[in-house]
């Protein structure tokens, strides 16, 4: 057995937080959202997809965020997401802690830490 890829990434979100999920990972982040199949919709939640990144925010009770555990994008322009996010009113944590790396956090509407960054 030879792990190939990622499929996909959840990141837990408390129930109702699909409202304030699709600005963040739809408008900010740029990931359209798709629909979930019928059996999966009634779980609540809500997916976003590109045919590179799949991300699926899944409804978690007791919701508990992941202030440390994290998932990292490689991106094209950290200092513009940076700039998005902290006018959008999300918290963002610079951090040059990576050499050769130009690198943030940005902590969703739930306080789950997202990872992004870009090689130099």
């Amino acid at each position: 057995m030879t792990l190939e890829t990622i499929d996909h990434v959840q990141v837990a979100i408390p129930a109702g937080g699909e409202g304030k999920a699709r600005p963040f990972y739809a408008g900010l982040l740029g990931l359209p959202e798709q629909p979930k199949p019928p059996e999966l919709a009634a779980r609540g939640g809500c997916w976003f997809e590109t045919p590179a990144v799949k991300l699926h925010c899944g409804v978690e009770t007791p919701f508990s965020p992941a202030r440390k555990a994290h998932v990292a994008f490689r991106v094209d322009d950290v200092p513009g997401l940076a700039s998005r996010a902290r006018a959008a009113g999300y918290e963002v944590v610079d951090d040059d802690a990576l050499p050769g790396h130009e690198r943030i956090y940005i902590y969703d509407p739930f306080g789950n830490r997202l990872e992004f960054l870009r090689p130099l």
